[in-house]
Order: C-alpha cells, then structure tokens, then sequence
C-alpha cells in the first residue's frame, strides 16, 4: 500500500539547520510530484516547497525562499527538506505529500508528520 514516512523532526536552536527526509513505498515514486506541507498549532495546513518528478522544477512558500531546499532521489524513492536559518515560526509539524493523476493512477497521499520545534 502507498506510503509515506517522514523522519528528521526534532527540536533546534534559531538559526540552525534540520534535514527532513520522507520515504516513499507502495507507488511509482517518480510518476508524482512530492510535497513538504506545514501545520502550526492552531493554523492551517500550508505548503512549504514543491518539487516535479524528475525535480527539474522546485516551488517554496514565500517565507522559506533562500533558506529551505527540497530535492529528490527516483532511486531511493526519497524526497528531502534541508532546512537552514531556522525561525521560531518555522515551528510546525511538516507532512510529506504525493500528488498526481492522468496518465498515472491518481494519488493524494500523506504521511503521518514530523514534529519540528524552533526554540531556544
């Protein structure tokens, strides 16, 4: 079955530096775009960075340009979040997501979430 499994969360000071990492199983990894959303408490789920199949294009939120990347590995059915100048606001538990359709079997999946804490 499809899934998703983040890992990597954990708390940091401001200004340091975390790497997400989110496996993928149960699907055609390289058929979707992957996805790294964000949920602080009491707000809604946004998204963070966005990347094509083959990772020749990349998205990031406005408040994350220049200090996160997102890549991906089609081998190792990986995509990863390398997170850099940490903010307190940073603070949120960050989903994996894979999401496509036609020609390929559609899919909107998610994994179970990372809890990242940005605290001194």
């Amino acid at each position: 079955q499809v899934q998703l499994v983040e890992s990597g969360g954990g708390l940091v000071q401001p200004g340091g530096s975390l790497r997400l990492s989110c496996a993928a199983s149960g699907f055609t990894f390289s058929n979707y775009a992957m996805s790294w959303y964000r949920q602080a408490p009491g707000k809604e789920r946004e998204l963070v960075a966005g990347i094509s199949r083959f990772g020749r294009s990349t998205n990031y939120a406005d408040s994350v340009k220049g200090r996160f990347t997102i890549s991906r590995d089609n081998v190792k059915n990986t995509v990863t979040l390398q997170m850099s100048s940490l903010k307190p606001e940073d603070t949120a538990v960050y989903y994996c997501n894979a999401k496509g359709g036609s020609p390929f079997p559609s899919l909107d999946a998610w994994g179970q979430g990372t809890l990242v804490t940005v605290s001194s």
